[in-house]
């Protein structure tokens, strides 16, 4: 579980994001940095259940860096004020879909999809579902999943995409660039002692999504 002291940790950063304060309360970070690492573990664990690619797969590997690229940022903070992970088959960097666990005081969330993947991965996600709507609809429209996520989520064309007609029956999804869900966690949640066993419970919810938008990578 998350623990009392990783939230604190995160607001304080929150409120003193420099690097003199950083530098000052270096053990707090570090603290909070293995605390996260230890959930992600066990989390990782509870997933292999039924992904078993992620078995044996380190935790650090699917952890993002605290520091900012701040170069092309007019926003000049040093550091993010969130611990976030991502879990993919190929890896964080990869180009398949997979999951993402945010951890932000008050603003915490689980999420899953591909977001805003490369136009030849987009181009075949269209066109599987295009190819089977049927199946896909099955997916998202599950009563488990309808009840975890609200929907798809993403920016969307105006028009069409190229190669299909505005009457396309598939067209509510054809128009994503992006194809995400999310569901927000409360911060008593993460702090449960069953969590990771709770968050790896609703990510197998999300896994025939998943499985659907990485034909999109293996096609």
């Amino acid at each position: 579980m998350i623990t009392a002291s990783t939230l604190k940790f995160l607001k304080q950063l929150a409120l003193n994001n420099n690097k003199e304060w950083m530098d000052a309360n270096r053990s707090a970070y570090e603290a909070a940095k293995q605390n996260y690492l230890e959930v992600v573990t066990a989390l990782l664990q509870e997933m292999s259940a039924f992904e078993p690619a992620f078995a044996g797969v380190p935790a650090k590997s699917c952890i993002f860096r605290l520091n900012r690229d701040v170069r092309f940022s007019e926003d000049k903070s040093p550091y993010k004020t969130h611990f976030g992970a991502f879990f993919s088959i190929g890896g964080k960097k990869g180009p398949h879909a997979g999951y993402y666990f945010h951890l932000q005081p008050g603003g915490c969330f689980l999420a899953g999809g591909a977001w805003m993947p490369p136009a030849d991965m987009l181009k075949n996600i269209r066109q599987e579902i295009d190819y089977d709507l049927p199946g896909f609809e099955a997916i998202v429209k599950e009563k488990q999943f309808k009840k975890l996520y609200t929907g798809i989520e993403g920016e969307q064309l105006k028009k069409a995409p190229q190669g299909y007609a505005i009457d396309n029956p598939a067209i509510e999804y054809l128009r994503f660039k992006s194809f995400t869900v999310t569901s927000p966690l409360t911060d008593e949640a993460v702090t449960d002692k069953a969590f990771a066993k709770k968050l790896a419970a609703s990510f197998k919810v999300m896994k025939p999504f998943i499985d659907f938008l990485n034909r999109g990578v293996d096609a």
